[in-house]
């Protein structure tokens, strides 16, 4: 009997789809300092298609609270008013990501690493509802993160990203100080710190059948 060992060759997949989970902070008119004053949570998904092992790109949709409350904040608001709120919202998010690694898992001379910090951008769409008023804006996501290839087909990953949002209204406030915002200046942001769990599919066509 003859035995033949062939070498596996780890796949490479083109797309990725999994949940994402995290913490949400905020800056505004109801807190100016600590982000995290305030924390709240945030659940929704993630699409990404792996361009190659530097570049990807991302589409998530995601369902987050956000709080605040002027009440122990350093300024001092007119007729020393405190400002609390609670607003739900959606926010839809196209980043591009850069890894500073070649990410994933194949042959050695690829040089391929498990495991790879990126950084993010993009823009994207928040939909707020705060204490029964409805506002809508632009946002533009800016972040950083970490992947890790858990499995062939599974990938783990945080990402903190701020979102700059353009309307001044996500938190119900605006022009408390009589200053008027404008389309680029406005106080709100508000950011995500998220885990998240992808699953690859659709097989990449093999350029290379080199095998080491």
């Amino acid at each position: 009997m003859l035995l033949a060992v062939v070498p596996a060759v780890a796949q490479q997949y083109k797309y990725e789809v999994g949940p994402a989970l995290g913490m949400t902070g905020y800056l505004g008119e109801s807190n100016n300092g600590n982000l995290f004053k305030h924390p709240s949570f945030t659940v929704g998904g993630i699409f990404r298609y792996n361009h190659n092992s530097r570049w990807a790109f991302k589409a998530n949709l995601n369902y987050a609270n956000l709080r605040g409350d002027s009440m122990y904040d350093e300024s001092w608001y007119p007729d020393g008013a405190n400002y609390k709120f609670t607003s739900n919202l959606i926010d839809v998010g196209f980043t591009a990501e850069f890894n500073f690694l070649n990410y994933g898992r194949g042959p050695a001379y690829k040089k391929y690493k498990p495991i790879s910090p990126y950084m993010v951008a993009g823009v994207g769409f928040v939909f707020a509802m705060c204490d029964g008023h409805n506002q809508a804006s632009f946002t533009i996501p800016l972040g950083i993160g970490v992947k890790y290839k858990l499995k062939e087909k599974v990938n783990l990953g945080f990402e903190f990203t701020m979102r700059k949002e353009f309307s001044d209204r996500i938190d119900g406030y605006s022009d408390l100080f009589d200053i008027k915002h404008s389309f680029a200046k406005n106080t709100d942001w508000y950011s995500f710190a998220m885990f998240t769990a992808s699953f690859e599919f659709g097989k990449r066509c093999i350029k290379c059948n080199y095998i080491e």
